[in-house]
Formats: structure tokens, C-alpha cells, sequence
């Protein structure tokens, strides 16, 4: 068996009908790549990722070979995943088996969506709940404020329900080290991913032994061994921005034989999130899978995995285990990548102040103040209405940038 034709397709799925009204927040997610991959004897593979296509150069590597030659690769996502769905496809057997012993039947799994104001996060948790989920994953932001969105969770989410906070990476301890202690004793909060720099050694450590709810690293710069050995968080993300799916898989059996969790991160559709739970099924450690497929309307696929009790089954049937309907593949290809909106960013300060800016703000860039250490901020984006004072607006934004008013003018 060899590869004989692979494509890439560039899809624009709508987002959940409760989100189709807020492309400004979500168009970094409004993008994936399908790869599909026919071999010499009549197989066809399909991988989805949400990523930029692969390039030629990358595709190429794959064509006139066995797809086993491409095993544990670290090539773009969509075609890993397609590589597995063909593999397992011919021998007749789920992806797990490819990779190792199935150890669990069923994969804790999270939700996740973009940053959100405390009444939309509400809503979130309210559907995510219903749904199934038991965790939840959002970013922090530097124009909403963390503790009123936590609040807000803790006045809907049902007991046992937890959040993981990603604090993006971008702070020093004295920041982050008050903020962290206060949301440590918050009922909802399970997790804190990347709350330092990456390169702050001994600032993640100090950290870590004086939280009480676990520490998650994200896209580790030494490549996720050395922060292990040198005791940097109580769990590592593999998966997305890591790497391929052969960094995921090494860097899980190796979390493993040191007891340390492993989260698997992978977003895009069902196509994806079947890899995750066939990835997931086998390394030891694995805790729960992160996944974007609930803040679709569209897929390649008639139905979503399961949700029950907060976890999705590992699927049974040969490769990913998940049949692609060529018919709602079609129905995507080609479409245009959706219009954003034109808009302004009006960011609502404690003292009253409100601060104009082109689209999201960087409030840490404009005030000064590091993310997370100003309370009582209130964001909205303000679509184009067609009223003189959005016109006002625009034009000043267009030659001075962001700007300060007391109030809104009449």
C-alpha cells in the first residue's frame, strides 16, 4: 500500500449558532484544514486540525510512500491524523492499537472557547454543563477582569465543575502569585496553565509550591523534559503548538514513567477530537483532552462524540473510528472566510474613563498595569451602526489611535 494522492482543504465552518454573532471574538478559531489521503489500494484517510493548510513541500514528503513509514512523524496535524485513519483502515483496527495498549475506555474531556464578559462565560458554562462537560477552559484577557468572570462561574456551574484558567504566559510573579492565591480558593477553579513566562524557572517552582490547585505548562521552551526534572507545574499539555502527533506521543509515555499528568490538547472538529481520545486511551498519565468541536454548527461528520458524566468514549471503529460524509466535505470547500465586521474596541475603566481603541485592547500596553491587577473593567465591542457618533469615533481612532474620553459624547 502507498500514498498516491493527498489534498488539502481549507474550510470556514460556522460557528455554533450562538456564537455567529460574535466574529470579532472568535475569528481566531474560524479556520481548519481537512486533509484527505487515498492509497494504492482504495483507502481513504481524512484529517482535521484547526491550522493553516500544509504546504506542498510538506504533502509531497507523503506521496509514492507507505503511510507507515510516517508513524509517530511530527508533520502539520491534519496529516498525522489522516495518516492514522488510513493505517488503521488497513489493518482493520481502531488508531490505539497503533500506538499501545488501550488503558481506559472513556477520555475526560473540556470545553473551550474564546475569552468572554461574565454574563456570556455564564451562558458558556450553563450550555457546556448541560452538555456534559465538567471542565472548562477559557484564556484570561487583559480587557476582561478574571475575578468577575470567575464569580461568574461559581454562580451557575454545578458542584464538581472546574475551570482552567490560561494566564497566557505573559507575567512575573509578584503579578501573577496574588491572583493565583485568590482564585485558589474559588470552588471552580481545577487548573492555572502558563502563568509565568516560560523562561522563569525559578519563578514557576515558587509558584508551584505555594498554590494549592495544579500548575499546567503549555508549549514548554526546553521542550517539556527539563521543565519536569526541574519541577516547573504538576502537569504538561501536549498536542497543540507542541508539535507534531510524534512529539505528543513521546512526551506522554515519558510524563508517564514519571507520574506526571499529561494533558492532551487538539482542536478542530470531530476528526480531531477522535485522535485525541485514540491518543489519550494509551498514555499513562493522560488526564483530560482539550477540544473545539462543540463551537462548530458545521462539520465534516453527521455527529459529534458522546459526553456523559464529562467524559467521551475512545472510538472503536477502524482509524480515527469517525466516518467523514464526503457530501457536508463538499458543501465546505471553497466557501470564503467569513467577513469580520467593522468595529471599535470601548473599554470602560474603574474610574469611568473609557478608552477607545481600534479592536481588542492591550490594556497592560496602554495603562501600564500588568493583566489581571485592575479591577472593575467592562469591554464591549461596538459594531459599526451607522450613527454619526461610531463615525466621530472612527475618525479620531484613524489619527490618533487609541484614545481616552470621560464619558461616551452625546
Amino acid at each position: 500500500m502507498k500514498i498516491i494522492n493527498i489534498e488539502a482543504f481549507p474550510i470556514y465552518p460556522q460557528f455554533a449558532e450562538r456564537n455567529q454573532d460574535k466574529l470579532v471574538r472568535f475569528k481566531q478559531i474560524n479556520h481548519r484544514t481537512i486533509v484527505k489521503i487515498e492509497t494504492s489500494n482504495g483507502i481513504t484517510g481524512y484529517g482535521d486540525y484547526r491550522q493553516a493548510p500544509p504546504s506542498e513541500a510538506e504533502m509531497e514528503r507523503v506521496v509514492d510512500r507507505s503511510p507507515f513509514d510516517f508513524m509517530h512523524n511530527d508533520l502539520h496535524m491534519a496529516i498525522g491524523g489522516a495518516l492514522f485513519d488510513v493505517m488503521g483502515k488497513h489493518l482493520e483496527v481502531p488508531a490505539y492499537k497503533l500506538l499501545g495498549r488501550k488503558i481506559r475506555e472513556r477520555v475526560p474531556v473540556a470545553a473551550w472557547s474564546r475569552p468572554a464578559p461574565p454574563d456570556d462565560l455564564a451562558r458558556e458554562i450553563q450550555r457546556a454543563s448541560a452538555e456534559g462537560y465538567r471542565i472548562f477552559k477559557m484564556h484570561t484577557c487583559e480587557h476582561y477582569d478574571v475575578f468577575e468572570q470567575n464569580r461568574a462561574v461559581e454562580e451557575v456551574a454545578p458542584d464538581g465543575f472546574s475551570m482552567q484558567w490560561d494566564f497566557n504566559s505573559n507575567r512575573d510573579l509578584a503579578t501573577v502569585l496574588p491572583i493565583v492565591k485568590k482564585l485558589d480558593t474559588s470552588r471552580v477553579v481545577g487548573f492555572i496553565e502558563d502563568p509565568l513566562v516560560r523562561s522563569d524557572v525559578e519563578g514557576w517552582r515558587r509558584l508551584r509550591a505555594q498554590a494549592e490547585v495544579p500548575i499546567v505548562m503549555h508549549v514548554p521552551a526546553l521542550g517539556g523534559l527539563q521543565e519536569m526534572v526541574q519541577g516547573m507545574a504538576d502537569a504538561f499539555i501536549v498536542g497543540e503548538y507542541c508539535g507534531g502527533l510524534g512529539d505528543a506521543y513521546a512526551r506522554g509515555l515519558a510524563y508517564g514513567k514519571a507520574n506526571v499528568q499529561t494533558v492532551i490538547q487538539l482542536t478542530g472538529g470531530t476528526l480531531t477530537k477522535a485522535m485525541a481520545m485514540h491518543l489519550a486511551a494509551v498514555l499513562p498519565t493522560a488526564g483530560h483532552s482539550i477540544n473545539l468541536d462543540d463551537q462548530y454548527e458545521e462539520d465534516v461528520v453527521a455527529q459529534r462524540l458522546e459526553i456523559v458524566e464529562g467524559c467521551s468514549p475512545v472510538p472503536e471503529g477502524p482509524g480515527l473510528g469517525v466516518e467523514v460524509d464526503e457530501r457536508l466535505l463538499q458543501s465546505l470547500i471553497g466557501r470564503e472566510a467569513p467577513e469580520i465586521p467593522r468595529h471599535i474596541g470601548v473599554l470602560t475603566l474603574p474610574q469611568g474613563h473609557v478608552m477607545y481603541t481600534p479592536s481588542l485592547p492591550s490594556v497592560s500596553q496602554l495603562t501600564g498595569f500588568s493583566e489581571g491587577t485592575i479591577r472593575g473593567l467592562h469591554f464591549e465591542i461596538w459594531e459599526d451602526d451607522g450613527s454619526d457618533e461610531f463615525a466621530r469615533i472612527s475618525q479620531r481612532l484613524a489619527s490618533e489611535e487609541p484614545f481616552i474620553e470621560t464619558h461616551r459624547s452625546a
